[in-house]
Protein backbone atom coordinates (compact mmCIF):
# COMPACT_ATOMS: atom_id res chain seq x y z
CA UNK A 1 0.00 0.00 0.00
CA UNK A 2 2.67 2.57 0.79
CA UNK A 3 4.59 1.25 -2.70
CA UNK A 4 1.46 2.45 -4.60
CA UNK A 5 0.81 5.64 -2.40
CA UNK A 6 4.42 6.71 -2.54
CA UNK A 7 4.22 5.88 -6.63
CA UNK A 8 0.99 7.82 -7.22
CA UNK A 9 1.00 10.56 -10.13
CA UNK A 10 0.24 13.35 -7.62
CA UNK A 11 2.69 12.12 -4.76
CA UNK A 12 5.29 11.66 -7.25
CA UNK A 13 4.65 15.46 -8.65
CA UNK A 14 4.72 16.84 -5.06
CA UNK A 15 8.03 14.85 -4.56
CA UNK A 16 9.88 15.85 -7.50
CA UNK A 17 13.17 17.92 -7.32
CA UNK A 18 12.59 21.98 -7.88
CA UNK A 19 13.98 22.08 -11.14
CA UNK A 20 12.01 19.43 -12.49
CA UNK A 21 8.69 20.66 -10.61
CA UNK A 22 9.43 24.13 -12.33
CA UNK A 23 9.66 22.15 -15.40
CA UNK A 24 6.56 20.58 -15.19
CA UNK A 25 4.88 23.59 -14.23
CA UNK A 26 6.40 25.37 -17.35
CA UNK A 27 4.66 22.27 -19.78
CA UNK A 28 1.65 22.68 -17.79
CA UNK A 29 1.14 26.24 -19.23
CA UNK A 30 2.04 25.76 -22.48
CA UNK A 31 -0.17 22.98 -22.79
CA UNK A 32 -2.87 25.12 -21.19
CA UNK A 33 -2.11 27.89 -23.89
CA UNK A 34 -2.30 25.02 -26.45
CA UNK A 35 -5.73 24.08 -25.65
CA UNK A 36 -6.90 27.19 -25.49
CA UNK A 37 -5.51 28.61 -28.76
CA UNK A 38 -6.95 25.26 -30.12
CA UNK A 39 -10.24 25.61 -29.85
CA UNK A 40 -10.33 29.20 -30.21
CA UNK A 41 -8.84 28.34 -33.52
CA UNK A 42 -11.01 25.57 -34.30
CA UNK A 43 -13.88 27.71 -34.03
CA UNK A 44 -12.28 30.67 -36.18
CA UNK A 45 -11.46 28.11 -38.77
CA UNK A 46 -15.30 26.69 -38.64
CA UNK A 47 -16.70 29.85 -38.67
CA UNK A 48 -14.81 31.59 -41.43
CA UNK A 49 -15.50 28.13 -43.43
CA UNK A 50 -19.40 28.66 -43.00
CA UNK A 51 -19.51 32.15 -43.76
CA UNK A 52 -17.47 31.82 -47.04
CA UNK A 53 -19.54 29.83 -48.10
CA UNK A 54 -22.43 31.05 -47.67
CA UNK A 55 -20.91 34.44 -49.11
CA UNK A 56 -19.74 32.50 -52.63
CA UNK A 57 -23.86 31.01 -52.53
CA UNK A 58 -24.89 34.89 -52.27
CA UNK A 59 -22.61 35.98 -54.69
CA UNK A 60 -22.86 33.28 -57.23
CA UNK A 61 -26.84 33.99 -57.13
CA UNK A 62 -25.93 36.50 -59.28
CA UNK A 63 -27.69 39.44 -57.09
CA UNK A 64 -26.67 43.01 -57.52
CA UNK A 65 -23.24 43.80 -56.77
CA UNK A 66 -23.59 47.27 -55.44
CA UNK A 67 -26.28 45.21 -53.27
CA UNK A 68 -24.15 43.64 -51.94
CA UNK A 69 -21.45 45.75 -51.21
CA UNK A 70 -23.48 47.85 -48.81
CA UNK A 71 -24.95 44.70 -47.53
CA UNK A 72 -21.36 43.50 -46.61
CA UNK A 73 -20.05 46.69 -45.24
CA UNK A 74 -22.47 47.18 -42.64
CA UNK A 75 -21.16 44.72 -40.57
CA UNK A 76 -17.61 43.91 -41.36
CA UNK A 77 -16.96 41.68 -38.53
CA UNK A 78 -19.45 39.19 -38.81
CA UNK A 79 -20.10 39.10 -42.81
CA UNK A 80 -16.69 36.79 -43.21
CA UNK A 81 -13.43 36.53 -44.59
CA UNK A 82 -14.63 36.25 -48.29
CA UNK A 83 -17.26 39.16 -47.63
CA UNK A 84 -14.44 41.53 -46.54
CA UNK A 85 -12.13 41.02 -49.32
CA UNK A 86 -15.27 41.47 -52.05
CA UNK A 87 -16.21 44.58 -49.85
CA UNK A 88 -12.50 45.91 -50.26
CA UNK A 89 -12.37 45.20 -54.13
CA UNK A 90 -15.51 46.39 -54.49
CA UNK A 91 -15.31 49.91 -52.69
CA UNK A 92 -12.14 50.33 -54.05
CA UNK A 93 -13.56 49.90 -57.83
CA UNK A 94 -16.67 52.48 -56.72
CA UNK A 95 -14.28 55.15 -55.49
CA UNK A 96 -11.91 55.22 -58.58
CA UNK A 97 -14.33 54.92 -60.92
CA UNK A 98 -16.20 58.09 -58.83
CA UNK A 99 -12.71 59.82 -58.88
CA UNK A 100 -12.36 59.82 -62.18
CA UNK A 101 -16.33 61.58 -63.17
CA UNK A 102 -15.67 63.95 -60.78
CA UNK A 103 -12.01 64.70 -62.41
CA UNK A 104 -13.72 64.45 -65.53
CA UNK A 105 -10.33 62.96 -66.70
CA UNK A 106 -10.36 59.86 -69.06
CA UNK A 107 -10.97 57.01 -67.26
CA UNK A 108 -8.24 54.51 -67.25
CA UNK A 109 -9.78 51.12 -66.96
CA UNK A 110 -6.49 49.54 -66.45
CA UNK A 111 -5.78 51.52 -63.20
CA UNK A 112 -9.17 51.20 -62.18
CA UNK A 113 -9.10 47.24 -61.97
CA UNK A 114 -5.49 47.15 -60.39
CA UNK A 115 -6.47 49.33 -57.40
CA UNK A 116 -9.54 47.25 -56.97
CA UNK A 117 -7.03 43.85 -57.43
CA UNK A 118 -4.42 45.85 -54.68
CA UNK A 119 -7.14 46.03 -52.65
CA UNK A 120 -8.38 42.70 -52.42
CA UNK A 121 -4.34 41.56 -52.17
CA UNK A 122 -4.07 43.75 -48.86
CA UNK A 123 -7.54 42.55 -47.67
CA UNK A 124 -6.63 38.84 -48.04
CA UNK A 125 -3.27 39.22 -46.41
CA UNK A 126 -5.20 40.88 -44.06
CA UNK A 127 -7.53 37.72 -43.77
CA UNK A 128 -4.85 35.24 -43.64
CA UNK A 129 -2.80 36.62 -40.91
CA UNK A 130 -5.77 36.61 -38.74
CA UNK A 131 -6.34 32.68 -39.79
CA UNK A 132 -2.57 32.18 -39.38
CA UNK A 133 -2.21 33.69 -36.05
CA UNK A 134 -0.98 31.05 -33.25
CA UNK A 135 -0.06 28.38 -35.80
CA UNK A 136 3.44 28.97 -35.43
CA UNK A 137 2.46 28.73 -31.84
CA UNK A 138 2.04 25.05 -32.01
CA UNK A 139 4.00 24.40 -34.37
CA UNK A 140 6.65 25.19 -31.60
CA UNK A 141 4.89 23.29 -28.85
CA UNK A 142 5.03 20.28 -30.74
CA UNK A 143 8.14 20.32 -31.78
CA UNK A 144 9.67 21.88 -28.37
CA UNK A 145 7.55 20.37 -25.30
CA UNK A 146 9.01 16.75 -25.91
CA UNK A 147 12.94 18.38 -25.60
CA UNK A 148 11.91 20.76 -22.15
CA UNK A 149 10.22 17.41 -20.62
CA UNK A 150 13.41 15.52 -21.67
CA UNK A 151 15.66 18.06 -19.83
CA UNK A 152 13.36 17.69 -16.36
CA UNK A 153 14.05 13.92 -17.09
CA UNK A 154 17.53 14.10 -17.08
CA UNK A 155 17.46 16.46 -14.57
CA UNK A 156 15.45 13.87 -12.29
CA UNK A 157 16.91 11.07 -13.26
CA UNK A 158 20.96 12.49 -12.47
CA UNK A 159 19.49 13.56 -9.12
CA UNK A 160 18.16 9.97 -8.19
CA UNK A 161 21.71 8.13 -9.44
CA UNK A 162 23.27 11.32 -7.34
CA UNK A 163 21.11 9.87 -4.42
CA UNK A 164 22.49 6.70 -4.73
CA UNK A 165 25.95 7.75 -3.87
CA UNK A 166 24.99 7.77 -0.53
CA UNK A 167 23.23 4.22 -0.21
CA UNK A 168 25.16 1.26 1.03
CA UNK A 169 23.59 -1.01 -1.61
CA UNK A 170 21.78 0.27 -4.77
CA UNK A 171 18.44 -1.54 -5.52
CA UNK A 172 15.85 -0.91 -7.95
CA UNK A 173 13.49 -0.04 -5.13
CA UNK A 174 15.74 2.89 -3.73
CA UNK A 175 16.36 4.67 -7.39
CA UNK A 176 12.58 3.91 -8.97
CA UNK A 177 10.60 7.04 -6.93
CA UNK A 178 13.31 9.00 -9.06
CA UNK A 179 13.33 7.37 -11.80
CA UNK A 180 9.48 7.54 -12.34
CA UNK A 181 9.23 11.35 -10.76
CA UNK A 182 11.85 12.33 -13.48
CA UNK A 183 9.86 10.64 -16.41
CA UNK A 184 6.78 11.99 -15.64
CA UNK A 185 8.53 15.76 -17.13
CA UNK A 186 8.39 13.79 -20.70
CA UNK A 187 5.23 12.34 -20.45
CA UNK A 188 3.73 16.16 -20.03
CA UNK A 189 5.90 17.33 -22.36
CA UNK A 190 4.40 14.86 -24.65
CA UNK A 191 0.75 15.68 -23.71
CA UNK A 192 1.51 19.11 -24.51
CA UNK A 193 3.38 18.30 -27.88
CA UNK A 194 1.06 15.82 -29.48
CA UNK A 195 -2.18 17.71 -29.25
CA UNK A 196 -0.23 20.81 -30.47
CA UNK A 197 1.25 19.28 -33.40
CA UNK A 198 -2.20 17.30 -34.63
CA UNK A 199 -3.95 20.93 -34.43
CA UNK A 200 -1.00 22.61 -36.30
CA UNK A 201 -1.14 20.33 -39.43
CA UNK A 202 -4.94 20.03 -39.54
CA UNK A 203 -5.17 23.97 -39.58
CA UNK A 204 -2.26 24.55 -41.72
CA UNK A 205 -4.56 22.12 -43.90
CA UNK A 206 -8.01 23.93 -43.35
CA UNK A 207 -6.04 27.42 -43.67
CA UNK A 208 -4.38 26.53 -46.80
CA UNK A 209 -7.99 25.22 -48.29
CA UNK A 210 -9.20 28.41 -47.78
CA UNK A 211 -6.38 30.55 -48.81
CA UNK A 212 -6.72 29.02 -52.11
CA UNK A 213 -10.50 29.83 -52.02
CA UNK A 214 -9.89 33.27 -52.04
CA UNK A 215 -7.27 33.78 -54.23
CA UNK A 216 -9.62 32.12 -57.01
CA UNK A 217 -12.73 34.12 -56.13
CA UNK A 218 -9.97 37.64 -56.51
CA UNK A 219 -9.37 36.53 -59.71
CA UNK A 220 -12.84 35.59 -60.66
CA UNK A 221 -14.24 38.77 -58.99
CA UNK A 222 -11.39 40.71 -60.66
CA UNK A 223 -13.01 39.45 -64.39
CA UNK A 224 -16.51 40.35 -63.28
CA UNK A 225 -15.00 44.20 -62.47
CA UNK A 226 -13.08 44.36 -65.88
CA UNK A 227 -16.22 43.17 -67.83
CA UNK A 228 -17.96 45.83 -65.85
CA UNK A 229 -15.31 48.32 -66.81
CA UNK A 230 -15.61 48.27 -70.39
Amino acid sequence: MNVTQDLSFLSLIANAHLIVQLIMALLFVISLTSWTYIFSKLFAIRSARRLTVEFERTFWAGGNLHALHQNAGKDRASSGPLARIFEAGMGEFIKSKAAYAASRETMDHGAILDGARRAMRAAFQREMDALESHLAFLASVGSVSPYIGLLGTVWGIMNAFRGLANVQQATLAAVAPGIAEALIATAIGLFAAIPAFVAYNRFSHDVDRLAIRFETFVEEFSNILQRQSR
